[in-house]
C-alpha cells in the first residue's frame, strides 16, 4: 500500500497565507487595544470624579458658604438626595410618556404604513435624534412653555390631587412637566430606532405561520413580533434612559427651578432638578469647595447610568436565555 505526500503549496500560497495570519493578528491587536482603550478611559473618568469629588463631600458646612457651595443646603447629602429624586423622576415621567408612543411608531413603520409613507417617516424620525440639544431647550422654553401654559394652569387647578400637579402653580409654562415633555420628545427617536430595526429581524416563517394559523395581524405582531423583540424593545428603552438621566442643557433652559426639593410636584417654581442641570447651572458661580461637590454629583449621576446599564444588559440577557428555550 503506497501513501502519497500532501501536496507542497506554491510559494504564492505560502505568502498569501502568511499575510492573513498577519492581517488576523494585527486586527485582532487593534480590536484588543480599542477595547482596553474603552475601559482604561471609564477607569480614568471615575478616579478623577472620585479624586476630585471627595473634598465637595467632606467639606464642613460651618466653614464653607452653603450656598456656594452645597446650592443652600446644609450638606453635600441634603443636596444629593433631592437632585438623585429629581434625576430619576423626570426620566421615568419622560419614558412612560415616550415609550408607548415609540413602540407604536416603530410598528406603524414597520407593519401598517405603505413604503412610500414609511420611508419618509422613518427618515425624519431618525433625524430627530441628530437635533442638538440646545435647540430642544429654545423650542421647549419658548415654544411649547407658552402653548402649554393655559394646560398647566387647569391643571394644576383641577387635578392637584394628583402628585405632579399639586402646585402651587407657578404662573408660567417653564416648569418641570415641560421639562418632562421635552426629554420624551429627545428620547422618542432613540426607541423608535431600536424598535423598528428588532421588528425587523422577526424571523418571516414565525410571522407567516402565525397568519396561516389565522391570526389577525395585531394578534401576529403581539404573539409572534413583540415576544421576539421584548430584549431589543428593553435595550432601546434603557438608552432613552441614559439620555435622560443625563440630559443637561434642554432641562436647564425649560425648568427654572429655584431650589432643588424633594417632591414630586413639578408646576411650581421649587420642583425638582436633575443633577445635569444643577451642575451645569451652578459651575460657575461655585466656589472650590463647591466645584468639589458638583464633581462629587457628576460621579453620582455616573454611578446611577452605569446600573442602569447593568441592569439593562441583565435584563437583555435573561430575556435571550428565556426566548431560546
Amino acid at each position: 500500500m503506497s501513501t502519497q505526500s500532501p501536496p507542497v503549496p506554491a510559494g504564492g500560497d505560502l505568502f498569501q497565507q502568511g499575510s492573513q495570519g498577519r492581517g488576523d493578528a494585527i486586527f485582532k491587536g487593534l480590536a484588543s487595544a480599542a477595547g482596553i482603550t474603552i475601559l482604561v478611559a471609564l477607569a480614568a473618568v471615575f478616579v478623577f470624579l472620585l479624586v476630585k469629588g471627595i473634598p465637595g463631600v467632606l467639606a464642613d458646612p460651618a466653614l464653607s458658604q452653603p450656598v456656594k457651595t452645597f446650592g443652600g443646603k446644609s450638606s453635600f447629602w441634603a443636596l444629593a438626595g433631592p437632585l438623585v429624586f429629581g434625576t430619576v423622576l423626570f426620566a421615568v415621567i419622560a419614558l412612560i410618556i415616550a415609550v408607548p408612543f415609540a413602540i407604536a411608531i416603530a410598528l406603524f413603520i414597520t407593519y401598517y404604513a405603505p413604503p412610500r409613507i414609511a420611508t419618509p417617516v422613518a427618515y425624519v424620525i431618525d433625524l430627530l435624534a441628530a437635533v442638538p440639544s440646545i435647540i430642544y431647550g429654545l423650542w421647549g422654553g419658548t415654544v411649547l412653555a407658552a402653548s402649554l401654559k393655559p394646560t398647566i394652569e387647569w391643571l394644576s387647578v383641577h387635578a392637584s390631587w394628583i402628585p405632579i400637579f399639586k402646585g402651587p402653580y407657578a404662573g408660567t409654562g417653564q416648569v418641570g412637566i415641560t421639562a418632562v415633555l421635552v426629554l420624551s420628545v429627545m428620547i422618542l427617536p432613540i426607541i423608535v430606532a431600536i424598535s423598528r430595526e428588532v421588528f425587523k429581524q422577526t424571523p418571516p416563517l414565525v410571522q407567516e405561520a402565525a397568519i396561516g394559523l389565522g391570526a389577525t395581524r395585531w394578534e401576529m405582531i403581539r404573539m409572534a413580533v413583540l415576544p421576539h423583540a421584548k430584549s431589543g424593545i428593553v435595550a432601546g428603552v434603557m438608552l432613552g434612559l441614559g439620555r435622560a438621566l443625563g440630559e443637561t442643557m434642554a432641562v436647564l433652559m425649560v425648568s427654572h427651578a429655584l431650589n432643588p426639593n424633594l417632591t414630586f410636584n413639578l408646576t411650581g417654581s421649587h420642583e425638582g432638578q436633575t443633577i445635569a442641570s444643577f451642575i451645569a447651572g451652578h459651575w460657575a458661580e461655585a466656589s472650590n469647595d463647591g466645584k468639589s461637590a458638583l464633581i462629587a454629583l457628576g460621579l453620582i449621576l455616573f454611578a446611577l447610568t452605569f446600573v442602569v446599564n447593568f441592569v439593562a444588559r441583565w435584563v437583555i440577557a435573561r430575556g435571550d436565555r428565556k426566548f431560546a428555550r
